[in-house]
């Protein structure tokens, strides 16, 4: 294992999706009060799908993102704030205004097999003076070979490191480690982002470490889509368990997550029967609470809504087929309760 690890603390950014998209300027100020000093290097903060994503298809945002990050490098005073941007919803302006209130870097996310949409984010980071950060969401839908040359084109248009992003929280260990390492090959760094869907958040990061990842992320006390992320205050914990003197203050990141976040969290993210539906079908962990909304208003059970998603491989920016679906399924469960009506 590498020695040097750097976690990203997340939870004022994945954190936003069981939040509802509604954190407060309090909450925000809280969090990065609570994460600075601990050994984090960077705390991302945006609305849950990144800049721009205030809308009515991915929900909308309590408080503006820009004055959520403005007060976010007001309160902190030697962790960076960073931000993420996916092509198609955060735009270089969106960008420039992020990089105008004193973010540092921003992690520009694409679907695994679209890194060639994020050239001229990717240069507009640059010419910013932001650290350019490549994510690559959904990365158990192609083989690791696949995934090293779509990594490989975010290395060359400028990405000093490349996420392996389980989206779906459907990798295990060995697809972690044969990514990690194949990614290694090509990428400045190689990076992992994990979800907990199949209850192996924590493992996987792990597994990628070993592999060779010197970054990962973590939320405190897990509070991401879907089953939630790996939890910030375990990972460090592990990773010094592990041997691995990373500087991390485990007790400091502990009470961050028991003493600020728990009370506030509307739920505790865990792998549920939905949340473990998710990992199964490999869906998106940002359309659970979509579908169970969608699923509890036709009276149906979200997990077909999920397992129908995943057979269509249903990807990020394909929310509008969680209503399409979950009306499909429902028409269809009714037709087939009209005929066996009929029938008897």
């Amino acid at each position: 294992m590498s020695s040097r690890i750097r976690i990203t603390d997340t939870t004022l950014r994945d954190g936003s999706h069981p939040m509802r998209h509604a954190y407060t300027v309090q909450q925000v100020e809280d969090v990065v009060r609570a994460l600075d000093g601990t050994g984090v290097s960077l705390i991302e903060v945006t609305h849950g799908d990144g800049l721009g994503g205030s809308s009515l298809q991915y929900g909308m945002s309590h408080v503006p993102e820009l004055e959520l990050i403005e007060r976010a490098v007001a309160v902190s005073e030697s962790t960076d704030i960073g931000v993420l941007l996916l092509p198609g919803v955060g735009t270089r302006r969106d960008l420039k205004a992020a990089a105008d209130l004193g973010v540092k870097a921003v992690r520009i996310a694409t679907h695994c097999t679209e890194a060639d949409i994020s050239q001229q984010h990717f240069a507009a980071a640059q010419e910013l003076g932001l650290e350019p950060i490549g994510f690559l969401m959904m990365s158990h839908m192609i083989e690791p070979a696949q995934l090293a040359e779509q990594a490989a084109l975010m290395a060359g248009y400028g990405a000093t490191c490349v996420y392996i992003v389980d989206s779906a929280g459907a990798l295990v260990p060995a697809g972690v480690r044969d990514r990690v390492a194949a990614l290694a090959e090509v990428v400045p760094e190689v990076a992992f982002h994990g979800h907990n869907n199949l209850g192996l958040a924590v493992g996987n990061t792990i597994a990628a470490v070993e592999a060779g990842a010197t970054r990962i992320d973590g939320c405190l006390r897990g509070l991401g889509a879907g089953a939630g992320n790996a939890a910030t205050e375990l990972l460090a914990a592990v990773l010094h368990q592990s041997g691995i003197d990373t500087g991390f203050d485990v007790f400091g990141l502990s009470d961050a997550a028991e003493q600020v976040v728990q009370p506030f969290m509307p739920f505790q993210p865990f792998p549920d029967r939905e949340s473990l539906a998710l990992g199964f079908a490999g869906v998106y962990s940002t359309f659970l609470l979509h579908a169970k909304r969608h699923s509890e208003r036709l009276g149906i059970d979200p997990r077909d809504v999920l397992v129908e998603l995943g057979r269509r491989k249903a990807v990020a920016g394909q929310e509008d087929w969680i209503v399409d679906v979950a009306g499909e399924i429902a028409a269809a469960q009714a037709a087939d309760l009209a005929t066996g009506a009929s029938a008897s």
